[in-house]
């Protein structure tokens, strides 16, 4: 191969490889003009199959202008029978979760901004989906990065399933002796009064606030439950933050108590006489 061949195939990498850096830049700039018309987890998805696609076709193409890489490339895949068979069996995850990721952005068990739970417990707002993975922010601002094909099995719990907007739950506690029908209403106006709570729940009459009931007597509390509404574009973490601030200030202000777990601790003297009683510490 001479001198000048040589320059040919060099200058037409370079050529292939810019085109490829360019075409990973529109891909970006046209999947970000699309998500903010329209958003959809599925956008997210295939803006990575593109650059995906892109990268691998790309790479192919540089390769075919070096001489000789395509029959060595056929020589050593085809003569290794046993390497073909391990790169097999080492890409089934990645298979397998390309595909989960293609079924979820099909399907939408849930959007980009959803909360969900994992059958473990743990909650979390989804923030991206990969190739390969979920990427969830926990409360804590943690990232919880599941692999596709692991999240796509769950049972997952989303109370924004096929709805635009989110929504959280809460579970508030009362004492015993309480008036459970002003507490009631004093959570659910609580709710009503902050800036980023909006009616979300369908009714007949169009879309109400979230009512509040009355679901559980527990050892030394009552529990009411209500759930909150709010647009896709405020963090979990705000509206949490603000419903629990305002709950538990207008739970004081109108006497009802918010009880907490206690000891109370009995001191005997030496008769087996109870000389003190009533001192209460807190667990």
């Amino acid at each position: 191969m001479d001198k000048q061949s040589i320059i040919i195939r060099i200058a037409v990498i370079a050529v292939i490889l810019f085109f490829m850096w360019l075409l990973i830049r529109c891909n970006r700039v046209v999947f970000h003009k699309l998500k903010e018309r329209q958003g959809g987890i599925h956008l997210f998805f295939f803006e990575r199959v593109n650059k995906a696609i892109i990268l691998l076709g790309g790479i192919i193409l540089a390769l075919s202008g070096i001489g000789g890489v395509g029959s060595i490339w056929k020589t050593f895949l085809g003569g290794t029978a046993i390497i073909s068979a391990v790169l097999a069996f080492a890409a089934q995850d990645v298979i397998k979760d390309v595909l989960a990721g293609m079924m979820i952005s099909i399907y939408k068990p849930f959007e980009i901004g959803n909360r969900i739970e994992l059958e473990n417990g743990k909650c979390g707002v989804v923030k991206d989906i990969t190739m390969r993975h979920v990427v969830l922010a926990t409360e804590e601002t943690q990232r919880m990065v599941i692999p596709n094909s692991r999240i796509n099995t769950m049972i997952l719990k989303n109370n924004s399933f096929h709805s635009v907007n989110r929504s959280a739950q809460f579970r508030f506690h009362i004492a015993y002796g309480s008036d459970v029908e002003k507490a009631m209403q004093v959570i659910r106006q609580a709710v009503i009064d902050s800036p980023y709570s909006i009616p979300g729940r369908v009714t007949t009459r169009g879309k109400e606030y979230g009512d509040v009931y009355f679901i559980a007597f527990e050892e030394s509390s009552l529990t009411l439950l209500t759930t909150a509404y709010y647009h896709s574009n405020i963090p979990s973490e705000v509206l949490i933050s603000d419903v629990n601030l305002r709950v538990n200030r207008a739970l004081a202000e109108n006497g009802i108590e918010i009880p907490f777990p206690y000891i109370n601790i009995v001191h005997k003297n030496p008769d087996g006489i109870p000389a003190a009683s009533g001192e209460f510490i807190s667990q």
